[in-house]
C-alpha cells in the first residue's frame, strides 16, 4: 500500500522532474548578476555611509541564498539535464557560497535518505535528541546539547562554524574526487578573497562581505531548522519509517511572502522537495498547487515558525517536539 502511494505520487510529479534549460539559465542570470551588482554598489556606498551599505548587503544576502539554491539543485542534479553541467555550475556556485560540491552533495543526499529516521541521525541534519536520550545523558552532555540548541549559539555562531570551518575539511575516508574538489573550492575562495582585498583593501572587503555572509548563513540555518522542526513533525524508529510520510509529514510548507519565496528559491515547498529532489526549484510551487495529495501538509508562516525556537527535544511517546520547560513536567511521569 505504501509503495503504491509512492508510485502514484511519483507518477503525478514526474512531468516536473525535467529541468528547463531556458528557465535554469534565466535563473542564473537574474541571481548572479544582481548579486555582483549589489556587492559593487555596497562597496561604492562605503564612501557615503555605512547606513546605506548595510541595507545593500542584506539584500545581497538574499541573492546569496538564491545562489545557494542553485548550488543545492546542482547537487541533486536537477538544475540541468547533464551531470557534467550540474557539476561545473555546482562547483562555481559552491565557491560563491563557501560550500564544496561533492562533500555537501554526499551529506545532503544522506539527509534526504534518512530524514525523520531516529536510527539514522547525524549526517546533514541538526542535532536532535529524544526526551529519553536526553535524560540518560551526563551533565556535560546535556550542557553541550543545551548550548548547541540555544538560538544565540545556533544562529550567531552556527554560520561561522558550519560554513567557514566545517566545510573546509574532508571527512575521513573521502574519495579522491571529493577531497580534490574541497581543496579546489578552498583555493578558489582564498584566491577570490585575496584578489578583492588587494583591489579594495581588507577593511572594505570585510565591511561588505561579512554581513552578506552572516545574514545569508543565519537565514539558511533558520530555513533548514524550521522546516523539519515543528510541533507535530514526524520522527520514528527505522522499522516504522516511511519515505512518503517522512517527506509529507516530516517536512513543512513554509508559506513566505512572495519576494522572500523568490529569493529563497521556493525552498518553502520543502515537502515537495523531499518527496522528489529531482524537481528543480522553479517547479516546486507548481507541484504543490497541482498535486491534491500535498494540499493538507503542515503549513507554517513566519509568525507561527517563531514557535520553533522553543522546540528542543523529540517526545517519542506523544510524537511531538517539546521545550526544556515542558521536559520538567514530562520527567516526573517517565
Amino acid at each position: 500500500m505504501r509503495n503504491e502511494k509512492q508510485r502514484n505520487l511519483n507518477k503525478e510529479i514526474a512531468p516536473y522532474t525535467k529541468s528547463d534549460l531556458k528557465a535554469s539559465i534565466r535563473q542564473l542570470c537574474n541571481t548572479v548578476i544582481p548579486f555582483v551588482a549589489l556587492w559593487y554598489l555596497a562597496y561604492e556606498s562605503l564612501a557615503i555611509s555605512y547606513f546605506l551599505t548595510l541595507p545593500l548587503t542584506i539584500i545581497a544576502a538574499g541573492f546569496t541564498i538564491r545562489i545557494f539554491i542553485i548550488f543545492h539543485d546542482c547537487c541533486h542534479e536537477s538544475f540541468f539535464k547533464h551531470s557534467k553541467v550540474n557539476r561545473i555550475v555546482g562547483t562555481i556556485t559552491g565557491v560563491l557560497t563557501f560550500h564544496p560540491y561533492y562533500q555537501w552533495k554526499r551529506s545532503h543526499s544522506i539527509h534526504h535518505a534518512t530524514s525523520s529516521n531516529l536510527n539514522k541521525r547525524g549526517t546533514g541534519d541538526i542535532w536532535i535528541l529524544t526526551v529519553d536520550e536526553y535524560l540518560a545523558q551526563s551533565f556535560w552532555q546535556r550542557l553541550a546539547y543545551r548550548l548547541y540548541r540555544n538560538p544565540f549559539v545556533l544562529f550567531l555562531f552556527g554560520p561561522f562554524y558550519s560554513i567557514l570551518i566545517e566545510n573546509r575539511f574532508n571527512r575521513k575516508g573521502a574519495p579522491a574526487k571529493e577531497r580534490i574538489n574541497t581543496y579546489m573550492t578552498n583555493m578558489a575562495i582564498v584566491g577570490i578573497i585575496a584578489l578583492l582585498c588587494w583591489l579594495i583593501g581588507w577593511k572594505a572587503f570585510l565591511l561588505v562581505q561579512l554581513p552578506i555572509f552572516y545574514f545569508s548563513g543565519a537565514a539558511g540555518i533558520w530555513l533548514f531548522y524550521v522546516q523539519h522542526q515543528f510541533e507535530d513533525s514526524y520522527f520514528v524508529k527505522e522499522e516504522e519509517w516511511d519515505y512518503v510520510k517522512a517527506a509529507v509529514d516530516g517536512s513543512s510548507y513554509y508559506k513566505l511572502p512572495k519576494i522572500i519565496q523568490w529569493l529563497t528559491g521556493n525552498i518553502g515547498f520543502h515537502h515537495v522537495h523531499h518527496l522528489n529532489p529531482r524537481v528543480p526549484n522553479y517547479y516546486l510551487e507548481a507541484v504543490h498547487e497541482n498535486t491534491p495529495a500535498l494540499q493538507n501538509v503542515t503549513t507554517i508562516t513566519i509568525w507561527s515558525s517563531l514557535k520553533a525556537m522553543k522546540f528542543r527535544l523529540w517526545d517519542e511517546r506523544n510524537r511531538r517536539f517539546v521545550s526544556f520547560k515542558e521536559l520538567k513536567k514530562l520527567s516526573t511521569t517517565i
